[in-house]
């Protein structure tokens, strides 16, 4: 695959892309700072671009911003986020959007390199890569107990259903209802499962984390 790294870090962009040309794939560009990997990304069209949250010049969120930017532009390049810290405001605010082609990573999972490089063809396929760590958090962040079991069974099956990627139309059809009970069946879900009514998160997406998670 074709590969865009984005890290003000020179030692890591240095041993990403000698580890990727090692397993064959092709970094076209390295960059340092989000204006940089926004030129690049628009000049050379990557199957996947590589992201530090936090990069120059305050070192926040402009790396955040910059995957956003690229999701929103350029949706069929995949972006993979990397960051030093479990930060679960980051990881909500992605999950806020569609979540195919998608991965948000620990550095500390690049030294796992098998799984890192599933991770990034998973990406690059569409999938979504969340590291365990965030994802507890996320999880943790969201209620203080678990009330899967408060779900009715046919609300466990809707559940169950869409986690493994399906629409509502997709569940009606599956289980020979209307698309309305289906509806009523998730709203019901997420309003048991007490997920926030906050546009920084998805709660279609949190509701299928903590399923799985389950």
């Amino acid at each position: 695959m074709r590969v865009i790294l984005a890290d003000d870090s020179v030692l890591l962009r240095e041993g990403l892309t000698r580890l990727l040309d090692d397993a064959g794939h092709e970094v076209v560009a390295a960059v340092g700072d989000a204006p940089a990997l926004l030129d690049a990304v628009e000049h050379h069209r990557p199957d996947v671009a590589v992201i530090d949250v936090r990069m120059p010049p305050a070192h926040k969120d402009e790396g955040l911003r910059a995957a956003l930017e690229i999701r929103d532009r350029r949706p069929e390049v995949g972006v993979l986020v990397l960051s030093q810290y479990v930060e679960p405001h980051y990881a909500a605010r992605l999950l806020a959007g569609r979540t195919e082609g998608l991965g948000y990573l620990l550095k500390d999972r690049v030294s796992e390199v098998a799984d890192f490089l599933e991770s990034l063809e998973r990406v690059r396929t569409g999938g979504t890569v969340f590291d365990p760590e965030v994802v507890r958090q996320l999880l943790a962040r969201t209620t203080h107990a678990d009330p899967l079991r408060t779900l009715s069974p046919r609300e466990g099956e809707v559940l169950r259903h869409l986690a493994q990627g399906l629409t509502n139309a997709a569940v009606a059809e599956r289980l020979h209802v209307s698309l309305s009970t289906v509806e009523k069946h998730v709203n019901a879900i997420m309003d048991k499962l007490d997920l926030p009514r906050d546009p920084g998160y998805s709660r279609r997406v949190l509701a299928i984390l903590r399923y799985l998670d389950s």
